[in-house]
This record gives C-alpha cells, sequence and structure tokens, in this order.
C-alpha cells in the first residue's frame, strides 16, 4: 500500500509538472547533472546530488545513533532490528569473511562501507529525492578507493611489500614458462580490474535502476494526462504505474544487493590479501 500511494503520488507530481504539450520526454542522465543550488562559485557548492547525500548521511548517522544510545538486556523490535543489521554487516560479512582476528581489526571499515553504500542507494526510491547519488561515478570510485587501500594496506603490513607483491603475482604451482604472463595478468586483475569493476557494477546497477523508475512513472504522467483528456490512451497509465510499483520492490531489492556486494568484495579482498599464498 505505501508504495502505491508513492508510485501515485510521483506519477501525479509529474504530470503536474508537464508543460501540456502532449509530447513524452524521457529520462536522461543530465538528473544526474544538476544546476549549483547552493554557495555558487565556491569549493562548498552544492547541487541536488550533494544535498542528497548529505541527507542520506545525516539520516544513517541519526537511525544508528537513536538505535544504539538506549541498549537493554532485553531488546525493543527497534533494538532487535538494529542489532541484526549491526551483526549481518559485523560478523556476517566481516568476521564470517576475515575470520575472528581480522574481522575485528575490518570490520568498522567494511560495516561503514555497507551502511554507507546502502543508504546512498535507497535514496533512489525515497519520494522528493528519487536518484541514488551512487549512480555518479565519483561516489562509487571513492569506495572503490578505500576498498583498494584498505586491502593493499593489510598485504603490505603483514608481509611487506615484496612478499605480498610475491603472493599477489607470483602463484604457486604454475609452470615456470608461463609464470611472468600470468604474473602480468594478476597484477591486471588485482591492481586494476578489482577497482574498475567495483566502480562500475555499483554505478550502472543504480544508473539502470533510476532510468527504468523514471520512465515508468514519467509514461504514467503522460498517460494520467491523457485520461485527464478524455483519451483511450489514458488508461495506459494503470499498467504503468504497476511497472513503477514492482520496479520499485526490484530497485529496493537491488539497492541492498549492490551494498551487500560491495561490502563482501572489499572483505574478500583483504582476506586475498593476507593470505599466504593464491
Amino acid at each position: 500500500m505505501i508504495l502505491f500511494l508513492y508510485a501515485l503520488t510521483t506519477s501525479l507530481l509529474v504530470a503536474a509538472d508537464d508543460p501540456g504539450n502532449g509530447g513524452f520526454v524521457g529520462p536522461s542522465v543530465d538528473e544526474y547533472f544538476p544546476q549549483v543550488l547552493l554557495f555558487a562559485g565556491t569549493p562548498f557548492e552544492l547541487n541536488r546530488i550533494t544535498l542528497i547525500r548529505l541527507i542520506a548521511v545525516a539520516a544513517l548517522v541519526l537511525i544508528l545513533w537513536l538505535g544504539t544510545r538506549k541498549l537493554k538486556l532485553v531488546p525493543s523490535r527497534g533494538q532487535a532490528t538494529m542489532e541484526f543489521a549491526l551483526d549481518f554487516a559485523g560478523r556476517g560479512i566481516a568476521i564470517e569473511t576475515l575470520g575472528e582476528k581480522d574481522g575485528k581489526r575490518f570490520a568498522p571499515l567494511i560495516m561503514t562501507i555497507f551502511f554507507l553504500t546502502l543508504a546512498l542507494n535507497l535514496t533512489g526510491t525515497i519520494p522528493g529525492l528519487q536518484i541514488a547519488s551512487t549512480g555518479l561515478i565519483g561516489q562509487p570510485l571513492i569506495l572503490a578507493v578505500i576498498a583498494y587501500v584498505a586491502f593493499v594496506y593489510a598485504g603490505v603490513r603483514k608481509f611487506g611489500f615484496g612478499r605480498f607483491m610475491k603472493n599477489s603475482l607470483w602463484l604457486p604451482g604454475v609452470p615456470a614458462v608461463i609464470k611472468p604472463l600470468i604474473a602480468v595478468l594478476e597484477f591486471l586483475s588485482t591492481f586494476i580490474v578489482r577497482p574498475v569493476t567495483l566502480t562500475l557494477r555499483l554505478t550502472m546497477n543504480m544508473v539502470a535502476g533510476h532510468m527504468l523508475l523514471a520512465l515508468c512513472f514519467l509514461a504514467t504522467g503522460f498517460f494520467f494526462n491523457l485520461l485527464i483528456q478524455g483519451s483511450a490512451w489514458g488508461a495506459l497509465s494503470a499498467g504503468t504505474l504497476l511497472l513503477g510499483i514492482a520496479f520499485t520492490v526490484l530497485e529496493l531489492f537491488v539497492a541492498a544487493l549492490q551494498a551487500y556486494i560491495f561490502a563482501i568484495l572489499t572483505a574478500i579482498y583483504i582476506q586475498l590479501a593476507l593470505a599466504e599464498s593464491h
């Protein structure tokens, strides 16, 4: 019911904003490059995407603070939900992947990546925001660089630079004649492909999700205008509205899944860097 009201409200807002020229204008990636709203011409200028990020981070901090400030021995429903989420990210991702010792060391980083990515992804389904800032490549790139630095730091600190590179590139059991070729491929895979795929996977999923939702709700607004004007084509607004609701549910799932994938891959990369050999 909540999703239906959200979808209907969104479609009506789109219809109200339609210039009335009868044309349909589809979604565009230009939405990820909005005009500056505040502090134009300064290093602190803010546009709609930046404001959404600030709102998401503020909401995340508030939720975590409210959920953990008064913990009880017998948890309430809210506390139980918060404990489940924290345990899922901390123990379920970090400790289960890295083990007890290393998992506790890197749990704060992995949990931060998970919850931040989740919060930024979910803004694409929130009325009034309706765009995931992770669809702009800069944000996933920053997270990917953090993951990259984390696994390189973990390996270098444990083994030293030389042994870490040997463990990463010089694989045991490989015939000596092809070891140099395998080393080049491993270098590309470990130090180039990893951050690129982390970045592009998250970005493209969020862009695709936004385009699908925007297309459905813009079409609903367009056909709703035709319905008001008495055109039989306006009946299609019901179909596009239902598609919008379905894709909203899918986008909620994708938002959570992509946050999990980013966090678990970060943990796996750290685990590989800490392994004696591959």
